[in-house]
C-alpha cells in the first residue's frame, strides 16, 4: 500500500498536521507501512502538487506555526478509485517463517528458545492490540454506523491474527517439547 493512500483515507476524515499524520499511521495497526517519516513529508508535497490536498499556515502565538492539510474534491475521488481497485491478496511471506524453515540445525533448546522469543513478540502484540480496543486508542473514524462497524471488523481482523499466530507457535513449541521423535538433531 502506498502511504499516499493512508494519508488521504485519514484527511477525508479529518484536517491534520504532518505531525498528527505521523502518528496516527504509526500507531495504527491497520495502515501497515515501513518507510521512515521523511515519506510522508515527501507524500504530502506531492500530494500538494498533485491538487489532492491543500494546506494552510496557522500562526500560534507560543508555539511554531502549523501547516494542516485537507483533501480536495480531486483527493477525495483519488481515494475513491483507489478504494474500488482489485484488493491486494494478503501477504503470507513472513521472516521468521523462512529463519523457522532452517531451524532443523538448531538444538531442542535453541529451537524452543527462538520459538519462545516469536510467541513472547506475538503475545505483547496481541495484548497491546486488545488494550488499545479496550480503552478506544485506536484510531477509528466513526461517523456512520456503517463505518463504525467496517473499523470494528478491522479490529477484529487484527486482533485475530495475532491470536491465531500465538496460538500456532505456542501449539507448535507443545508438539516439540512432549514428542521424542523431534528431539534429534542433525549433524
Amino acid at each position: 500500500m502506498s502511504i499516499k493512500f493512508a494519508i488521504l483515507g485519514i484527511l477525508s476524515f479529518q484536517p491534520s498536521t504532518g505531525y498528527e499524520l505521523k502518528k496516527i499511521i504509526e500507531d495504527s495497526s491497520v495502515m501497515y507501512w515501513s518507510g521512515n517519516n521523511n515519506q510522508i513529508y515527501k507524500s504530502l508535497v506531492q500530494l500538494l502538487a498533485e491538487g489532492l490536498a491543500t494546506n494552510e499556515v496557522r500562526h500560534q502565538e507560543s508555539a511554531p506555526s502549523k501547516k494542516i492539510y485537507t483533501i480536495t474534491a480531486e483527493g477525495l475521488s483519488e481515494l475513491r478509485s483507489w478504494t474500488l481497485s482489485a484488493p491486494e491478496p494478503p501477504e503470507f511471506k513472513k521472516s521468521f517463517l523462512t529463519q523457522l524453515a532452517w531451524a532443523d540445525r538448531l538444538s531442542p533448546d535453541e529451537l524452543d528458545g527462538l520459538l519462545g522469543i516469536y510467541e513472547e513478540e506475538v503475545g505483547s502484540r496481541l495484548f497491546m492490540q486488545q488494550e488499545k480496543t479496550r480503552r478506544g486508542d485506536a484510531f477509528a473514524p466513526k461517523r456512520t454506523p456503517r463505518e463504525t462497524y467496517l473499523w470494528t471488523m478491522i479490529e477484529e481482523n487484527v486482533h485475530s491474527f495475532y491470536l491465531s499466530e500465538w496460538q500456532w507457535v505456542r501449539n507448535l513449541r507443545k508438539e516439540l517439547q512432549n514428542n521424542d521423535a523431534f528431539k534429534e538433531v542433525k549433524p
